[in-house]
């Protein structure tokens, strides 16, 4: 009997005994590829040398040193290699354990900013509806999925969500790409005014959307607006790319794509690329200089932020990414995916919509083409994507709940990037039977 605390209390798991590039090995020997890295974390595959040794080097150096002592060498130097690829401003980085620490950070510290500037009465937080920014109760109050949030409710601190930027669903047919980017943003002001200007203190999206959507990109301009938006109100832009950062939508930084920076930026997953845990926030020279020159204190802190052997692992990964070219890498092939994914999906009569950019690619699962109305959540087509495609020896990311937190099926792809077009396309392969199997059920 397992004395461990299962995310599922009703299921049994394989033992994962081994990892081999793109695939993880259980203690029967079958052989899975990981074609969402997890969650997308294992940008890496599962067994770069290069990686591990430095961890066992920093290991053997030292394995920790708590920071309210010290600083470390390789803390200092992955934050520097991270600011040197930066945009914007972006010049110190905050380096948490996780996800939802980073994004628990930036809404502390962007808190203690206005508080430090002598405008306390900024306090309101705008975010978007079907979002993810964590589990921790400050993310999860950020992000907009209802499913999530519902039984912790009453503990969640008061957070604005605003429309997400959902082109398939959102966008009027008489209207371009561009224009309702344009319309999309302008929810942001308008949430702005209702809450009164000098009370809003930070919009937190991710840019691309990944667990609770599907890999969804914005429109066109929209970030642009979002940007303008927030300048013109004096209101922190907080960008969460724990998902779709580092390489992951074929820059090192997603917000790239979209020629803007933000105040505050949120890294994981792709950072320790699942071989240490590690997050990080980057935030400005601009933020970082206020709190430096009022306390010089962020009232904020865990034990294990900046951990020697968790930052060695960061510094290595990223090193890999950007010395093989594999940033590059990712958007190209993942331009190969998008390619066989539309090739063998898209005229599919209950897919539809297929999203992505770099390697990170959705579908989104539909009772009906031509009305968009998603499957009855009742038959659980999401659930049962993720067990068929599991026992394909195919790891996906497939969840509910893509409208609204319960109606809507999608699954999401996020292969490590080191994947060929033969093991892309033997994945896409193993999906399809996936699909045919509980898409044929679901429709009989």
């Amino acid at each position: 009997m397992s004395h461990v605390f299962p995310r599922h209390c009703h299921g049994t798991f394989p033992t994962a005994t081994g990892g081999d590039g793109c695939f993880l090995i259980d203690a029967s020997g079958k052989r899975y590829f990981d074609g969402s890295g997890g969650a997308a974390v294992s940008c890496l595959g599962h067994s770069n040398e290069r990686v591990k040794q430095a961890i066992k080097d920093q290991v053997d150096q030292l394995a920790f040193a708590h920071t309210g002592f010290f600083t470390s060498e390789p803390a200092e130097e992955l934050a520097d290699l991270l600011i040197a690829n930066a945009p914007g401003d972006l010049d110190r980085v905050y380096f948490v354990s996780g996800g939802s620490e980073a994004t628990e950070a930036a809404i502390k510290l962007a808190r203690q900013y206005f508080v430090e500037r002598g405008e306390p009465q900024r306090r309101h937080l705008i975010a978007r509806r079907q979002s993810y920014h964590g589990n921790t109760l400050g993310a999860l109050a950020a992000g907009g999925n209802e499913w999530r949030r519902q039984q912790f409710a009453p503990l969640l601190i008061e957070v604005s969500h605003i429309a997400p930027c959902y082109e398939y669903v959102e966008r009027a047919e008489d209207e371009t790409p561009e224009d309702y980017g344009y319309r999309a943003a302008q929810e942001l002001e308008k949430e702005i005014l209702r809450l009164g200007p000098d009370t809003v203190m930070a919009f937190m999206a991710e840019p691309v959307v990944g667990a609770t959507m599907g890999a969804v990109p914005p429109a066109p301009g929209y970030f642009t607006r979002i940007r303008e938006i927030c300048d013109k109100y004096g209101v922190l832009l907080i960008l969460d790319e724990v998902m779709c950062g580092m390489g992951r939508t074929g820059h090192l930084f997603a917000c790239e794509a979209e020629g803007i920076a933000p105040d505050i930026l949120c890294i994981a997953k792709g950072l320790g690329a699942g071989y240490q845990p590690i997050g990080a926030m980057l935030c400005s020279s601009g933020v970082y200089d206020t709190i430096a020159g009022g306390t010089g204190f962020f009232q904020h802190g865990h034990t294990y932020i900046g951990h020697p052997v968790a930052a060695a692992a960061g510094l290595a990964v990223v090193r890999e990414l950007l010395d093989r070219g594999l940033v590059a890498q990712a958007r190209e092939r993942g331009m190969y995916l998008g390619e066989q994914l539309r090739a063998r999906f898209a005229q599919h009569p209950h897919v539809g919509d297929i999203r992505g950019r770099g390697m990170f690619w959705g579908l989104e699962f539909v009772a009906d083409r031509d009305t968009k109305t998603p499957f009855d959540p009742k038959l659980g087509v999401a659930g049962k994507l993720k067990k068929a495609a599991f026992a394909e020896g195919l790891i996906c990311y497939p969840m509910p709940g893509t409208r609204d937190g319960k109606h809507g099926d999608h699954v999401l792809l996020a292969p490590p990037f080191i994947a060929s077009e033969a093991e892309l396309s033997d994945a896409l392969d193993a999906l399809g039977r996936a699909i045919s199997t509980v898409i044929g059920a679901a429709t009989a």
